[in-house]
Order: C-alpha cells, then sequence, then structure tokens
C-alpha cells in the first residue's frame, strides 16, 4: 500500500523524518555502511567457527566448537533462516529473544531481498506494530519512531478522474479501540537496519545465498552456491517469492502474474492536504494509481496499468508514458507524476503466490512471501511475514517448554505444523482481500459506457455506473469490519506486550467530522490558492494569481488596475470581454466564492467532473480545487484554481511570474 485542525501534531511530529541522513530517488540511503554493518570482523569469525568445508571426497568436517547437534532436553534447537529480507530478520529477533541460537543467511544485504532496487517505504500496520512489540519492545519503539504515522489521517478510495473521494478508511479507531500502535511508513532500509542491529552481526550471514538443503530426520544442512554446509535442528524458508528454499521442499512452481506492471516512484513533494490526508488510492479502468506520505517532505506513489508481463520502456521514457497513460486523470496524480525525476521511477510486475494447504515437510518450513506473496493493495504484504515470525517463535518455545517439562525429544515438525495451523487462514482470507482489491481498483467505472468503446459515448451523459453505486453501498458496509479484523484480529494472541495507547499516536480531534464530511475536511486544507492561466500559450498578458487567505478585502477582476468606487484590491486582465469589473473572489470561512458582477459575456465554470455552468449575477458561488473559471465566453481568459503546499514544478522551472492583487 498509506495522515487539521490545530489539534493535529504539528508536521515535525506527525510527519517524522526518515532516520537517514540522506535520500536517493527509489530509497532511502542507508545510515550505515553495509559493509560496516554487515561484514563486521566478528561475523567473520562466526562464519569461520561454524563451516564445514565440502571436500572432494564428499565428506564434511564440522569446525563448529561444541557438543554434536541432536534435538536432545534442556538445548534450546538452532534455527537456520534462508533470507534476511524482513520475515527473516523478525523471525531471527524473535528467536533470539527466546533464547534459540539462529542463524542468518543473506545473499545481499545490501538490497532488498526479493525488491533488488525497489527499495522504497513499506507500510507497517497496527496488527504488524503489535506483533513487534511483542518480540521486542525496544524495537518497535525504534521502529515506530523512525516512521511516519499515516494511520491519524483519512485514507481511502477515491476517483481517478475528478479526484473526488468514493470511500474513506478509518485505520486509527480499530487500533486505537485495542490499545495497538497506529499504522506507519518507513523506509525498507531503515527497518532492515534496525532488525539487524538488534539481531546482531554473528548472527547473519552475508553473501550466503541458500540453494538447497538436506533433512535427514533428525538435523537439517543447508548448502550454499558457493559449496559451504551448515547444520541446523531446523530450516526456515523466508527467501522471497522466488524461493529457493519452497523449490527444493516442493518442487519448482511458477509464481501467478497479478495482470499488472507497476511504476514507482519518490517525490519531493508535499500537497496541501498533507495533514489530513494520509493515503489515497484513485480508482480507474484497467489502472489505478496509489498515493502515500512518507514523511520527511517525501510522496511515495504506485501506478498500476494492466498489460502483459515483461514490458519495457524506451530510455528516458517512464513518464512521458505515465503521463500518457494517466492524462485526464485529477491533479493530485498528476502533479506527483511531474514532480518525480525520471531516474526515480522504477518498474515491475506483479506477481503473487496462492496460498497452499501445506507450507513445509519435517523440519524445513516457510515463511512470509516464500509460501503466501501478495499484491500489495492491502500493504500487508510485510505485516503478514511479521506475524508469522511471531507464530513461528512461540509455537517452537512451547514445544521446547513441554519437551523440558516431560524430559522427552523436542518435537520440531509437530511445532511447525501448529505454527502453519495458527496461520494458514489468517494468511488465506488476507491474500484473498488483497486480490479482491487489485480487482476492484482496477475495474472501477464511473459513468456508464466506460470500456464500452463504441459506447463510450455514453459518459458525456454523466450517469452513475450501478457497479459504482453498489459497489460503495458493500465497501461502506464490510470496510470497517474487514479493517477491524485485519488491524486487530490477531491482537487477543499476542503475549508479552501492554494493552495500552500511546500518547504520541494521538489523531486531530476533527478526524471523525472528516470521515463525514467532504466539505469540512476540504475546508481544512492548508495551502497557498493559485489562479493558473489553462490553454493561454498565444496570450502572455495572463500569469498565474495569488489569492492570499484570511483577508476581509475582496479580489476584484477586470480590465481596470483600481477601482476608487469599489472596496477591494484589484487583479487587472486587459482582454476584449472583461468589464471593468468582470468579477468579485471574497474569502470566508476557509473557503473561496467567485460573484459575478453582471458582466455582458459572463463568467463561466466547469467543476471536476466536467460539468459546465454559466454564474448567476450577484451571486457568490463556491470555488473549489481543480476547478476551471472562464472570464468571458471567448476562451482567453481561462484558469485552473489549485492549491499548493509546495510549488508546482513547471513553473518552479519556467520562472513564471505570480501576479498578487493590488
Amino acid at each position: 500500500m498509506a495522515f487539521s485542525s490545530t489539534t493535529l501534531f504539528p508536521s515535525s511530529q506527525s510527519h517524522l523524518p526518515i532516520s537517514s541522513p540522506s535520500f536517493i530517488y527509489g530509497g532511502f540511503a542507508p545510515c550505515l555502511p553495509s559493509e560496516k554493518l554487515l561484514h563486521s570482523n566478528s561475523m567473520r569469525r562466526r562464519r569461520r567457527r561454524m563451516r564445514m568445508m565440502v571436500k572432494s571426497s564428499g565428506r564434511s568436517v564440522d569446525l563448529a566448537p561444541g557438543p554434536p547437534m541432536t534435538s536432545s532436553p534442556g538445548r534450546k534447537p538452532r534455527i537456520l533462516i534462508a533470507g534476511g529480507g524482513i520475515g527473516g530478520l523478525v523471525l531471527a529477533l524473535a528467536a533470539k529473544r527466546k533464547g534459540f541460537d539462529v542463524l542468518v543467511f543473506e545473499k545481499d544485504m545490501s538490497a532488498i531481498r526479493g525488491e533488488g532496487q525497489y527499495r522504497g517505504p513499506i507500510q507497517i500496520q497496527s496488527n504488524a506494530l503489535a506483533a513487534l512489540e511483542a518480540i521486542d519492545m525496544d524495537v518497535a519503539e525504534e521502529v515506530m519512531r523512525a516512521g511516519c504515522i499515516t494511520g491519524d489521517r483519512i485514507n481511502g478510495l477515491v476517483d481517478g478522474i475528478s479526484g473526488t473521494w468514493y470511500i474513506k478508511f478509518d485505520t486509527f479507531t480499530p487500533a486505537a479501540e485495542r490499545g495497538l500502535p497506529v499504522t506507519r511508513v518507513i523506509s525498507r532500509m531503515t527497518l532492515q537496519q534496525i532488525l539487524a542491529r538488534a539481531v546482531g552481526d554473528d548472527v547473519i550471514l552475508n553473501d550466503s545465498n541458500v540453494v538447497d538443503y538436506v533433512d535427514n530426520g533428525s538435523m537439517v544442512t543447508v548448502i550454499l552456491d558457493n559449496g559451504e554446509k551448515y547444520e541446523g535442528d531446523l530450516l526456515v524458508g523466508a527467501d522471497g517469492i522466488w524461493s529457493k528454499v519452497r523449490k527444493v521442499l516442493f518442487g519448482p512452481s511458477e509464481a501467478s502474474y497479478s495482470g499488472y506492471t507497476c511504476y514507482t516512484g519518490i517525490a519531493d513533494f508535499v500537497p496541501p492536504d498533507i495533514e489530513t490526508v494520509g493515503y489515497r488510492v484513485f480508482l480507474g479502468h484497467k489502472q489505478y494509481f496509489v498515493s502515500s506520505d512518507v514523511g520527511a517532505g517525501k510522496m511515495q506513489w504506485y501506478a498500476f496499468h494492466k498489460e502483459p508481463p515483461g514490458g519495457t520502456d524506451v530510455p528516458n521514457g517512464k513518464k512521458e508514458r505515465l503521463l500518457k497513460i494517466f492524462g485526464g486523470w485529477c491533479e493530485n496524480v498528476i502533479d506527483l507524476l511531474l514532480a518525480t525525476d525520471e531516474d526515480a521511477i522504477l518498474r515491475r510486475d506483479i506477481y503473487d503466490r496462492i496460498p497452499v494447504f501445506s507450507w513445509g515437510k519435517g523440519r524445513v518450513t516457510l515463511l512470509g512471501d516464500s509460501v503466501h506473496a501478495m499484491q500489495p493493495n492491502m500493504g500487508q504484504g510485510g505485516c503478514m511475514a511479521i506475524e508469522d515470525s511471531y507464530q513461528l517463535a512461540l509455537e517452537l518455545e512451547k514445544a521446547w517448554t513441554k519437551s523440558v517439562e516431560s524430559g522427552t525429544p523436542l518435537d520440531i515438525s509437530s511445532a511447525l505444523k501448529s505454527y502453519e495451523e495458527a496461520r494458514r487462514i489468517r494468511v488465506a482470507i488476507i491474500y484473498g482481500m488483497a486480490r479482491m482489491a487489485a480487482i476492484m481498483a482496477s475495474t472501477y467505472r464511473p459513468y456508464l459506457g466506460v470500456g464500452l468503446g463504441p459506447l463510450s459515448f455514453l459518459t458525456k451523459l454523466r450517469i452513475p455506473h450501478p457497479g459504482r453505486v453498489g459497489g460503495r453501498f458493500f465497501i461502506k458496509i464490510a470496510m470497517p469490519l474487514m479493517l477491524s479484523w485485519v488491524l486487530g484480529g490477531n491482537s487477543d494472541k499476542l503475549e508479552g506486550r501492554p494493552l495500552c495507547c500511546r500518547l504520541s499516536d494521538k489523531a486531530s480531534d476533527n478526524l471523525q467530522r472528516w470521515f463525514e464530511d467532504d466539505d469540512a475536511l476540504e475546508r481544512a486544507i492548508n495551502g497557498e490558492w493559485y489562479l493558473f492561466p489553462v490553454g493561454n500559450e498565444n496570450n502572455e498578458l495572463l500569469q498565474p494569481i495569488h489569492l492570499p487567505k484570511h483577508t476581509q478585502t475582496p479580489f476584484l477582476i477586470g480590465k481596470k488596475g483600481s477601482h476608487a468606487d469599489m472596496p477591494g484590491t484589484s487583479i487587472a486582465l486587459p482582454l476584449p470581454q472583461l468589464n471593468e469589473v468582470h468579477a468579485r473572489i471574497t474569502y470566508k470561512d476557509n473557503a473561496f466564492y467567485l460573484t459575478d458582477m453582471q458582466s455582458q459575456h459572463g463568467t463561466w465554470i466547469s467543476d471536476n467532473e466536467g460539468r459546465r455552468y454559466r454564474v448567476t449575477p450577484n451571486y457568490p458561488v463556491r470555488v473549489r480545487p481543480s476547478d476551471i473559471i472562464e472570464f468571458g465566453s471567448d476562451k482567453k481568459a481561462v484558469f485552473r484554481v489549485k492549491v499548493v503546499k509546495t510549488f508546482p514544478p513547471p513553473l518552479k522551472s519556467e520562472g513564471q511570474q505570480i501576479l498578487q492583487p493590488v
């Protein structure tokens, strides 16, 4: 997947900076050099101690000190983990905190396994944060300090073309009612570094790619691509959607292509509603777009487009293609694309894996994407891996305790089966929800005629599509129940965490009002209002006009630069169809109003759904962001209403002058 009144945190608290000294497009720069973090001398010594080199005769010599590896009572087992991504590291942390001996094999800790260069932020929702608290409260606190809170604002679905709200999500209440942390967004690299430091350098073997294993019934031996071997009591495959452990376990199987390719980027851009909106999903037909605040003055976005897998783009052509694909969509989408550098845009095809009934065999099991890779539409892929890790560590501890109390050998196979049984149904349901979310987001039709080819002319009639109306009714009823179960449905199974809310996770007092009232949400927008010229290539007289807020003085628009007989500040537009005093703009209650002053050629407004109407003379009309205003009917004085927090990149580069009222 992923937010005001003065009671909301100021930006320095509610939009916490990602803990990293610098930021790079497509991801965050590491806090520490990966060589320093992951190639420490202690780790090398650990590797030399535990290594078993393969001899030419096929025999291997165990160089690890200590007793032979047997599952005897009183000795906690050694857990081998293939994959040092989020799931693998959280499992290592959970197991280590319970006293198990752990060894993590990762082929490249300088990148995010399974994503490579796609090292953008990840959403950690309330359910996963609660599981992390149960595993290690100090680590959870560090993660939450480094993340940007998004769950304390409005989130939801909007129409991709008009930008109007379709459904709003309340992710704050399900967390607050259960005493859970509120959803955050954090850099994948930052999260991985926090986890790696907590696990310890001597536990992680970098440049170690598990390609095979042997389970002899009493021990498991993993084999690396360089021939090295390591022994343990059990093996957990946390090596992602293209898992080598899974391939050995169940044989080769193809991941399922979602039907969509995904472009992603991070932009230096702050939308004007940053204090009220956390993330939005913009709905469309065979395409959709997701934007989320990630803190530190940056926004992350994902653009999904239905097409066959394996597609490529011409050099430096990603941005241009996206602007064509999403041409005609609302300004929220276009602004983010324009604000993103070409080099910051990455592309990948989206795959998932249908959850299977059996997750393992004998002393080997799977975790996270290796067994239930999900589409990103629910923001629960990494969250499910964290829940998996908690549950697996818990089941192993229960089995070990039973072994000690009974004086019998540790039954690892039964512990792994208990882990699978505890996780199987919840994971399968959330996997299904992610698939359904993708279908809904990409088959959305606002009006009759959309996607009907020869009948597309029906869209001009603006007849609401029955699916849009019915879908909205269903989602409005089902969504609160779904969010309550997804975000809080696992909390009663967590041991070792206090049931309390955090004072830092406080939402605005107006949050509930914003859920119920779109107008109140719009009035809470905190940005500067402008009128930007539209289609004036042949008219250099027009420049953007700044409309200052919090003033009792009206703005007078007309041919003349001043009007001694009429109070107000003047904006002169010397064009043929404008009267000397053509229109008046006033500001009241956090909104602007436009009044036509009985002009000869009229004043016209086109709203964000394309409806165009003439403003009734002497009657104030509410002006909204994205409205198109025409002074006169000759199309020579056309402006788009725009609210900005950061100045639009095109105007920045063109250096246009901003007209101020005088």
